[in-house]
């Protein structure tokens, strides 16, 4: 996904002087270019991302479209004070985007692991949250993120799920059909969309489970109007995140459903279980070890059809 984002800065500077881009000491052998092409538009602040995020509000305040860039927890736990004072709460044009959400830094620890983010940056007014679930959709999300007029958070991801001919055409802010079937909908966000589509896969040529796949790309704004349609559809319902079980899209969903006094079959979470990664290893082996792959999705699934 990074690379893809890195795409869509080179191009809106290219038409743009006024957007800025300002990393926390990240970006070695990625942003070179940028920099070379941009000087005046580029600026690496080193460790300090309370700074940078003050930095880039103050531009922001100047009329510059401005994006802080780091990993994992970096720009976003690091530095929520001066978010949400200094940023979202003068509803400034600020672009914060995150790469390593979930366990893509898992060797590194629980500091490196974001799995609370989504839940705190939604809990912020003025605040979007849009997670792409694949290459194609960081392209986009960040392109239209840089024209909102509003701060976003962008949290990218080194997994990404692989679009193929059914995949429904992207629409901003809409959840997006990645596979169509009729037992039970499975409701993804992020790079673990992937583990959501072998699933299914799975689930029809062993199980004979028709399950149909969605890409949840932005959790704030929620398609509340497209998840009505699908429950109006499909009763039953799953959610499958790289994050904690609150506050993410697990909890969106529910929110939803009371909200609009949605009738279901069956609700199903697989998140993180309230509880801190405090083991180490790359990201399938987190997934894995956390029960968020497609095995786990299964077995979730198939003690649904048991009941």
């Amino acid at each position: 996904m990074r690379d893809y984002f890195v795409k869509a800065i080179m191009e809106e500077a290219k038409i743009d002087q006024d957007l800025v881009f300002i990393t926390g000491d990240l970006g070695f052998g990625v942003f070179e270019r940028f920099e070379e092409l941009y000087p005046n538009q580029y600026f690496n602040l080193g460790v300090t991302e309370q700074a940078m995020t003050g930095v880039a509000t103050g531009l922001a305040l100047e009329d510059k479209r401005t994006i802080t860039y780091s990993i994992g927890n970096f720009p976003t736990l690091r530095c929520l004070e001066q978010i949400r004072n200094d940023a979202a709460y003068h509803n400034v044009n600020l672009t914060i985007v995150a790469i390593g959400g979930g366990f893509a830094y898992g060797q590194l620890g629980m500091s490196h692991h974001a799995t609370e983010d989504m839940a705190i940056m939604k809990a912020l007014p003025n605040v979007d949250v849009l997670v792409p679930g694949t290459d194609s959709e960081a392209e986009e999300i960040s392109k239209i993120a840089f024209n909102r007029n509003c701060t976003s958070y962008i949290r990218l991801d080194k997994s990404a799920a692989i679009e193929t001919d059914e995949v429904e055409p992207f629409r901003f802010g809409m959840l997006r059909r990645f596979r169509s079937g009729s037992d039970i909908a499975i409701i993804g966000i992020g790079g673990i969309l992937e583990e959501a589509l072998k699933a299914a896969e799975e689930l029809k040529d062993k199980h004979s489970i028709s399950a149909s796949v969605f890409g949840c790309h932005s959790l704030k704004p929620f398609d509340s109007n497209g998840f009505a349609k699908i429950l109006s559809e499909i009763k039953n319902i799953v959610t499958v995140e790289e994050h904690n079980m609150y506050g993410g899209l697990g909890s969106t969903i529910c929110e939803n459903i009371v909200k609009d006094k949605l009738p279901y079959d069956s609700f199903t979470q697989i998140s993180l279980n309230d509880e801190y990664s405090a083991v180490v290893g790359d990201q399938n082996f987190l997934r894995d070890y956390y029960k968020l792959t497609s095995k786990h999705i299964i077995n979730n699934i198939l003690d649904i059809f048991k009941t």
